[in-house]
């Protein structure tokens, strides 16, 4: 009987631990045997978002000297939520110990996925959700894009002759209000007498589209062309229309020799080394992480001299110093909209986790502490939003 009993008990134990997380991270994880899972949004053929964050991904696996089929990619899964949700499933049977998601629309799988399996740590980028969470497994991460957009900002207002600049924009979010936000100060910083149109495609990506727009904003008066988008067809479109361009999440020089000036771009390796590190050595990963240029978590590729103007890098590396050193905050000084009002911010949650806040009767904002999604959403005077 004792003999029946014993068997009867481990058979429990096996079927316990099967249905622990379908086959994701329970037991010993090592160097030899951890599996690291990515859900990217777009194809890697973007050469843009999801090349970048690819790109990551390999660097990681170089950096903690694990084997490259221990990085399992699921692309172009896309924002519909069965996909999603599909992707990160076939992850979590495939064993993975940690899963990285790339795009805000998958925010609600991914939190529901840490909730049902909690032995698989779940990395989400640039989510919100995970600081209220209250979920060991459930990290949100992102980069100060913002700082180096500036940056991109001084070469195209150094650049430009029309004064007007044009943004191909993905949505009307903080995250792309507040990355052309600090491209347009940056402009301004050098050039007082520029404009900037912007116009929404209502997608993270959408190379057709984001070529039409970019267009559309070359015939408006604009000879410099940025994006927050995921394809490299702005770079195309200014190129053929002999408008300069500034790139996103990778060196577009290659598609428009002749336009891009320079990309601003984050290290997504600076985070998933740091992550998966962690969970190799039993440390705790920050819930909420975001880094900007003073890490190398947000960086500019190489300037393109033969087109940027003069004084160009000079500029560059002065400002890169002072946000460096705290000295310049991007999101300072009295901003006001269009309409001449004391410019105004929402943020994520209720309340709303400000990083962003007023200082005082002339409504300035500063820059504090907070989550690493960005939270500053205002439109303000010198922009102009094209429907």
């Amino acid at each position: 009987m004792k003999k029946y009993l014993a068997i009867i008990l481990a058979l429990v134990m096996v079927f316990a631990l099967a249905a622990c997380g379908g086959g994701g991270g329970s037991g010993d994880v090592t160097k030899d045997n951890i599996k690291i899972g990515v859900v990217h949004i777009g194809p890697l053929a973007d050469q843009g978002y999801t090349y970048n964050h690819h790109i990551g991904a390999e660097k990681m696996i170089s950096n903690l000297g694990l084997r490259s089929d221990q990085y399992i990619p699921k692309f172009d899964a896309g924002v519909d939520p069965a996909k999603v949700t599909n992707s990160i499933n076939e992850l979590i049977q495939e064993g993975c110990h940690i899963i990285f998601a790339t795009s805000f629309s998958h925010q609600n799988q991914m939190i529901e996925a840490a909730r049902e399996n909690p032995n698989v740590v779940f990395a989400h980028a640039t989510g919100t959700n995970a600081i209220d969470a209250g979920l060991d497994n459930y990290h949100n991460y992102f980069a100060k894009i913002h700082e180096a957009r500036y940056l991109g900002g001084i070469a195209a207002g150094l650049r430009t002759e029309t004064n007007v600049l044009g943004y191909v924009a993905a949505h009307p979010f903080a995250e792309v209000i507040s990355g052309f936000t600090a491209f347009y100060l940056g402009a301004l910083s050098v050039n007082p007498d520029v404009t900037m149109e912007v116009i929404y495609i209502d997608s993270w990506g959408d190379p057709p589209l984001e070529q039409q727009v970019a267009t559309r904003l070359i015939e408006l008066g604009a000879d410099v062309i940025a994006q927050h988008s995921d394809s490299a067809t702005p770079a195309i479109a200014a190129q053929e229309r002999g408008a300069w361009h500034v790139g996103y999440n990778n060196d577009m020089r290659s598609a428009a020799p002749d336009a891009s000036m320079l990309s601003p771009r984050i290290d997504w390796s600076i985070y998933m080394t740091l992550a998966v590190d962690n969970l190799l050595n039993g440390k705790k990963t920050p819930v909420d992480w975001g880094e900007g240029l003073a890490s190398g978590a947000a960086f500019i590729t190489e300037l393109n001299t033969s087109i940027v103007a003069p004084g160009t890098a000079d500029a560059i590396e002065a400002a890169k110093a002072k946000i460096i050193s705290g000295e310049l905050k991007i999101f300072s000084g009295h901003l006001v909209d269009n309409d001449g009002n004391n410019a105004k911010i929402t943020g994520y949650g209720d309340p709303a986790p400000l990083i962003y806040e007023f200082t005082g009767p002339d409504s300035h904002f500063a820059e504090s502490a907070g989550p690493s999604a960005p939270s500053f959403n205002a439109i303000i005077k010198g922009i102009n939003i094209i429907s």
